[in-house]
C-alpha cells in the first residue's frame, strides 16, 4: 500500500525536472529576450506611428575592421537621413549625462553601472559612415537611443534620448529631403550586402568579440 502511495507521489511530480530545466533556460535567455522585446517594441513604434516612406532594419550584425563585428539594434532609412537606433529595456531609474561614460539604473536600493548608450551607439555610428562612405556625408547619420516605458529617467537626458514612442517624434522633425529614392535604394542595398547572416553561430561570434574587447580593455 505505501509502495503504491510512494510510486503515485512520485509519478505526480514529473514535470519537477522540466520545471527545473526550463527555468535554467529563462535565466540564461532572459537578457537576450529582455533585448528582443525593446527591439520589437521599436519596430511596432515604426510601424505604427511612421509612413512608408521610412524604412526599418533590425538587428544589423556587421563587420567592423577594429573589432571583428558591431551589432546594431535598428537602422532607419529615409528622404530625410539615416537613424542608427539603439534599444534599451531597463526598468527603474535611469541616470545620466551625454559626457559619462557610465550611467546608472537604480531599482529600489540596488543600482548598477552600464555603457553610455550615446557610447555605444557612437561607435555603431562610425561603422555605418565607414560602409557608406561613398556614397552619404555623415553629417546625416543621426544617433537615437530608445528606452522602454518602464523605466523614468532622474537626469536631464540629451534631446536625442527617449522613453517609448516619443523617438518617432523627433525623426519626423526632420523634413528636409537629403537622400533622393536611388540614393536610398542604394544605402538599403549595400547595408544589406554588409550585414552577416541572422543565425546563432553569428550571434555567439558577436558576443565572443565583446567579451574579447573587454578582457582588452
Amino acid at each position: 500500500m505505501l509502495g503504491q502511495i510512494f510510486s503515485q507521489f512520485i509519478s505526480m511530480l514529473w514535470w519537477l525536472p522540466l520545471f527545473f530545466i526550463v527555468a535554467a533556460l529563462f535565466k540564461i535567455f532572459k537578457p537576450f529576450l529582455k533585448g528582443k522585446f525593446g527591439e520589437f517594441a521599436v519596430g511596432i513604434h515604426a510601424k505604427k506611428y511612421l509612413t512608408k516612406e521610412y524604412i526599418l532594419l533590425n538587428n544589423c550584425t556587421l563587420p567592423d575592421e577594429q573589432n571583428g563585428t558591431t551589432q546594431i539594434d535598428h537602422i532607419l532609412l529615409s528622404p530625410y537621413g539615416v537613424f542608427i537606433i539603439e534599444t534599451k529595456n531597463y526598468k527603474g531609474w535611469i541616470f545620466g549625462g551625454e559626457r559619462q561614460k557610465m550611467w546608472t539604473q537604480k531599482i529600489f536600493k540596488q543600482s548598477y553601472k552600464f555603457q553610455n548608450p550615446l557610447h555605444q551607439n557612437y561607435k555603431h555610428q562610425k561603422v555605418l559612415e565607414q560602409i557608406l562612405v561613398d556614397i552619404i556625408s555623415a553629417e546625416y547619420l543621426h544617433s537615437v537611443i530608445v528606452f522602454m516605458p518602464d523605466c523614468e529617467f532622474k537626469t536631464e537626458m540629451p534631446l536625442n534620448v527617449f522613453r517609448g514612442k516619443t523617438w518617432t517624434t523627433y525623426v519626423k522633425a526632420f523634413k528636409d529631403v537629403v537622400i533622393s529614392p536611388m540614393k536610398l535604394k542604394r544605402i538599403q542595398l549595400r547595408i544589406e550586402k554588409e550585414i552577416l547572416e541572422k543565425s546563432w553561430l553569428t550571434d555567439r561570434l558577436h558576443v565572443a568579440n565583446l567579451q574579447q574587447r573587454k578582457d582588452n580593455s
